[in-house]
């Protein structure tokens, strides 16, 4: 609850200056209840000049009466000057100082892994400027050498859902622009939800392409001409009974 400026000295003024109850006038600055009762015995604030809050446009005429009249009503601050150019803030995030530092390793990971992404996506994420997002783009970075792309969520810079919110945007553009997307692309464009719903292709290693055809004996039921069959003893070359006995007998 907002409260009025002064609260000590507009408590003061409204001790003396009106028959508003202790729980009222504590609700309404702030304080507590035996406080405003010590202002009212003068043990508590004392030399302290009354604030009047409807000449400073803090509380109206008719709320007062409205208190006095009522016990239980409870008084509404007229305008609070506290509050005055609190309009929302434009521009990039805050950073907080001890992530800043990682800020150009979540660019990377971004331009790297999503380059659908636009700059201004990317500076709302992570709270950046364009200048640096070109310069990483480029790699012209004064650090480029030092980076290692990794992922903003991780780092804590941004949430996935405010991630997964900026690539599905991205990727509704481009189909609205009628860019194709490749299968790469749109594994990349798909949500963190959809990516781990979605089934797995299947794909052969390529150290071992090839070898699904391979076949130790004449059993080939591919419908091609039968390959010779390996003898398991050529491997070794083991020599033969009859070729000892030559030996010794030479």
């Amino acid at each position: 609850m907002s409260k009025p400026l002064m609260t000590k000295a507009t408590a003061v003024w409204l001790v003396d200056n009106t028959t508003i109850s202790f729980k009222q006038i504590a609700d309404f600055v702030g304080l507590h209840e035996l406080e405003v009762q010590g202002i009212a015995d003068g043990d508590v604030a004392t030399g302290v000049k009354g604030f009047d809050p409807v000449a400073n446009n803090q509380l109206t005429q008719e709320e007062i009466d409205k208190a006095e009249k009522d016990p239980l009503h409870k008084l509404t601050l007229k305008f609070n000057p506290a509050a005055v150019g609190e309009e929302k803030r434009r521009g990039p995030r805050y950073t907080p100082l001890s992530k800043r530092q990682d800020r150009p390793n979540a660019i990377l990971w971004l331009v790297k892994f999503h380059p659908e992404l636009v700059d201004s996506q990317i500076a709302k994420l992570v709270g950046t400027t364009k200048p640096t997002i070109q310069s990483i783009r480029e790699r012209t970075h004064w650090n480029i050498s030092n980076m290692q792309p990794i992922d903003p969520v991780a780092l804590g810079l941004c949430k996935q859902s405010e991630l997964d919110a900026a690539v599905q945007k991205a990727a509704a553009k481009k189909a609205k622009d009628g860019e194709t997307i490749n299968d790469d692309e749109r594994r990349k464009l798909l949500s963190t939800e959809q990516s781990l719903e979605a089934d797995a292709e299947p794909r052969i290693p390529t150290a071992i392409e090839g070898l699904e055809t391979f076949s130790l004996g004449n059993d080939d039921t591919s419908g091609r001409e039968p390959k010779e069959k390996i003898d398991a003893d050529s491997f070794f070359n083991l020599p033969s009974g009859d070729d000892e006995d030559a030996d010794e007998n030479a």
